[in-house]
């Protein structure tokens, strides 16, 4: 049986930074040089490749931090020595490893080492060092009835890197701040750390303080919850015991790795065998309070990247429509309900594009119906008809 470390009581990265910021950087700069470094630059991920620059993204553009490529024996002593000594074994045992590397004062960082056929790699997010408030966010106001339900499933989807989890933490810490509850997050790893305002707070992490996700779910229904965070909703074990919590007078939120609204109801009811959807499909429709679906674009000035949100708020059309199996209709639902304050992804970038934020080409790079910026498409590309009827 698979045994979990012994330490496991986390730091939140506050506190004073003793690492100075390097002016730049260079193949001798230190891991939490470069980490220190990139955060100062703004950047939102770090890359650490043997055989290539370390680059930096920023405002969705890669761009390089060295002049010249580090060789794989010094990407090596860089995670060597960088790395806790137990995380580096873990990588050299499996070629995989996944943890948040915690820099005191300067905050915590999203980290994944992999083996590849040049050397060590180094994938690193910056986690923001604050929570968002929601008016920073950018959300739409529809978003703030999310966090007063008593029960209920609230999903957050987007592809992979659009801000999931800075969407769920703004929404948490809403709730953290405004009600009395208990809050029980359940991550793989933990990347936010919440520190308990209104609410009390407890942080499970898979692997460190808890054998697998489904384990501290069914531990979480004895917990004495109200509110139930899942880092991520993977496979249909997990989503069952998800909605049966959401169902059961729980409020839960997940995330969810899809593009729009409709593909995140379609997907959890799908994950599950034929002969238990007319169930699952029944549990959903009842208990799902809303989806929020984003994207990240860079904004035009270049400035940085700015979100374009998707809104379906749970109401009798959207119910009728999932016990009908008819979740592609929901975006008809969704483009019908600006009154109740949803709006269709589409929507949303076709406004920003309106006001100068972004560009009509980005928007149609992101879109979910292209035909909606046909006008600022490639010549040669070709578009579907799109039908949702």
């Amino acid at each position: 049986m698979k045994e979990l470390p012994q330490e496991f009581i986390q730091q939140a990265g506050d506190g004073t930074c003793l690492v100075g910021c390097p002016s730049q950087l260079t193949a001798d700069s230190s891991l939490e040089e470069i980490l220190i470094f990139a955060r100062r630059q703004g950047a939102s991920d770090v890359h650490v490749c043997s055989g290539a620059c370390v680059m930096l993204r920023k405002g969705g553009v890669f761009v390089p931090a060295t002049k010249t490529p580090l060789h794989g024996e010094r990407v090596t002593a860089i995670l060597k020595n960088g790395l806790p000594s137990d995380k580096w074994a873990i990588a050299e045992m499996t070629g995989d490893m996944e943890y948040v590397h915690v820099i005191p004062g300067a905050g915590r960082y999203r980290s994944v080492v992999t083996r590849q056929r040049l050397g060590w790699d180094m994938t690193v997010r910056l986690i923001d060092m604050k929570i968002r408030s929601f008016e920073e966010s950018g959300m739409p106001i529809a978003c703030q009835g999310f966090t007063k339900w008593a029960q209920g499933l609230v999903l957050i989807a987007g592809p992979a890197g659009c801000g999931k989890t800075s969407t769920l933490a703004t929404l948490v810490e809403m709730i953290n701040q405004t009600r009395q509850d208990h809050i029980i997050v359940i991550e793989e790893p933990i990347e936010v750390v919440y520190k308990p305002k209104r609410c009390q707070v407890t942080q499970r992490e898979i692997g460190v303080h808890t054998l697998s996700a489904t384990n501290a779910l069914k531990a979480a229904l004895r917990e004495d919850p109200d509110i139930i965070v899942v880092g991520e909703l993977r496979d249909p074990h997990m989503i069952g015991l998800a909605v049966s919590a959401a169902e059961t007078g729980h409020l839960v939120f997940g995330t969810m790795n899809t593009n729009d609204a409709s593909q995140t109801v379609a997907t959890l009811i799908n994950s599950f065998e034929p002969v238990e959807q007319p169930i699952i499909r029944n549990m959903v429709a009842e208990s799902l309070r809303g989806v929020v679906c984003q994207q990240l674009i860079p904004r035009l000035d270049g400035t940085g990247v700015v979100p374009a949100y998707e809104v379906l708020v749970t109401g009798a059309a959207v119910t009728a429509q999932i016990k009908k199996g008819q979740e592609r209709k929901l975006n008809n639902v969704i483009a019908t309900g600006r009154a109740s304050g949803m709006i269709l992804l589409d929507y949303a970038m076709q406004e920003l594009v309106a006001r100068g934020v972004i560009s009509g080409q980005e928007a149609f790079r992101r879109a979910i119906d292209p035909n909606m910026f046909v006008q600022y498409a490639p010549s040669k590309v070709m578009l579907i008809e799109r039908n949702y009827a």
